[in-house]
């Protein structure tokens, strides 16, 4: 380890470690339970976490002692360290704001309306499909560095803008290009099956067609995704051909995930024999539902980004999945229709005020929880000796204070698989980042 470049991170006022002793997801009280050590310290190197504990504990380690010259140090008194925020619902393969859909929504008109009248998720397709694939890369790079800037580390990134396999497939390959250059986790999940593309209008069957037999079969041969999404909602995929695109995922050895109960009640007993890693949104979740979601490791997945930009009155309803068992998670759901935000703090700040989720509960749900919703939690969320050192440091004294700040942001800097983020840093500490 000594010839390994490692990061020495000392004095930590509230250090979060989220460690537990569950296999699963955190539910109920558990998500309380935050790991802090007061004035703690981590020793990172080569990617990783090597030890967490108490600074004082940590500067009687021999082999610190003896090494401590060799290691960059990084003093965070009257700062919380916590796990790097892991987003679990992004969809950042996009060129452009929807301008003209935010004024028709702030004059009255439903997002339903606005996608029938030619908005909504086609009025992003044009763009995309007319882009090159280093555009789009662009544009999903620029979206993951301002992420790292508010603390998040993990990301899960969809396509679903193309809606075509030439487009899919091109925009799977941006975000695998701007995963290349960012030194966080890039998960990607390939969401063809966003909406029906104009030129199937009619004969939705044929898309669905194009998507289990063309489009999966061939992201997965070229290894583009982990992932495969269905909009299976009011507007979007049956049940049946949620099946069937499920059915076409686990064959060719990707794992699911879907949105639903967004704008209606959506059946979800069939999917989940299908074993899906979340379902995101579950504003309109059916109260039969709930105890089955209970008994599963189906992360439900709220985005109240969306709820706050589209105006609704409601939000998901995280009290009764939380303290009836379900496992919850939090997220952006960045896009250019509904959720423009890249913020993780102000998603944890709506959980609080709209919600009614405890800060702690807040910060669990969008760290370890959100690792689970992506099947990574033996590597994110936590931490722990042998994780991903992927480290969020805030300039605040309390962890509460994170949402309480809202539409702000108190993040002094991140670490990112070990590699100090350049430019928070820059702000934080008014210096080049470590070598």
């Amino acid at each position: 380890m000594a010839d390994e470049k490692a990061l020495f991170l000392v004095n930590i006022g509230q250090l979060l470690t989220l460690r537990s002793s569950s296999a699963g997801p955190r539910r109920g009280p558990e998500l309380k339970q935050l790991g802090m050590v007061k004035e703690g310290a981590i020793l990172c190197a080569g990617g990783k976490i090597v030890s967490v504990g108490t600074t004082k504990d940590a500067l009687r380690d021999p082999w610190l002692k003896k090494n401590r010259k060799k290691i960059t140090e990084l003093d965070c008194s009257n700062h919380v360290v916590m796990p790097g925020f892991v987003d679990s619902h992004t969809h950042p393969a996009f060129l452009g704001p929807r301008l003209g859909d935010f004024e028709r929504r702030i004059a009255g008109a439903s997002y339903q309306a606005i996608g029938d009248g030619g908005g909504g998720i086609r009025s992003s397709v044009h763009a995309v499909r007319e882009a090159t694939k280093a555009e789009l890369a662009g544009q999903v790079l620029s979206a993951l560095n301002q992420m790292a800037g508010q603390g998040t580390t993990t990301v899960e990134a969809k396509s679903g803008y193309g809606l075509n396999l030439e487009s899919e497939l091109k925009s799977l390959e941006a975000i695998r290009q701007a995963s290349f250059e960012w030194p966080g986790t890039v998960i990607a999940t390939c969401l063809g099956a966003h909406v029906v593309p104009q030129e199937y209008q009619g004969r939705s069957h044929k898309y669905v067609e194009l998507v289990c037999k063309k489009m999966i079969p061939e992201v997965a041969r070229r290894n583009l995704a982990v992932f495969v999404d269905v909009f299976a909602d009011r507007g979007g995929f049956t049940t049946e051909d949620t099946e069937k695109i499920f059915e076409s995922a686990t064959k060719h050895g990707l794992g699911v995930r879907a949105h639903v109960c967004q704008f209606a009640e959506c059946v979800l007993w069939p999917l989940l024999e299908y074993h899906p890693a979340s379902f995101d949104h579950m504003d309109h979740v059916m109260a039969e539902d709930i105890p089955q979601l209970a008994k599963h490791d189906t992360v439900a997945t709220l985005v109240p980004g969306a709820n706050y930009f589209l105006g609704l009155e409601e939000f998901p309803p995280a009290r009764t999945l939380i303290d009836r068992g379900v496992p919850v998670a939090l997220a952006t759901d960045y896009n250019p229709g509904s959720s423009p935000t890249l913020s993780m703090p102000f998603i944890l700040s709506l959980a609080c005020t709209q919600m009614k989720m405890s800060p702690a509960e807040a910060i669990a749900t969008a760290t370890i929880n959100g690792a689970h919703a992506l099947r990574l939690a033996d590597r994110k969320g936590s931490i722990e000796p042998g994780k991903d050192a992927d480290l969020a440091i805030f300039d605040v004294d309390d962890f509460r204070e994170i949402p309480y700040w809202f539409a702000a942001n108190r993040c002094a800097f991140t670490i990112l698989n070990g590699a100090v983020s350049v430019n928070t840093y820059r702000m934080a500490f008014g210096a080049p980042r470590p070598a």
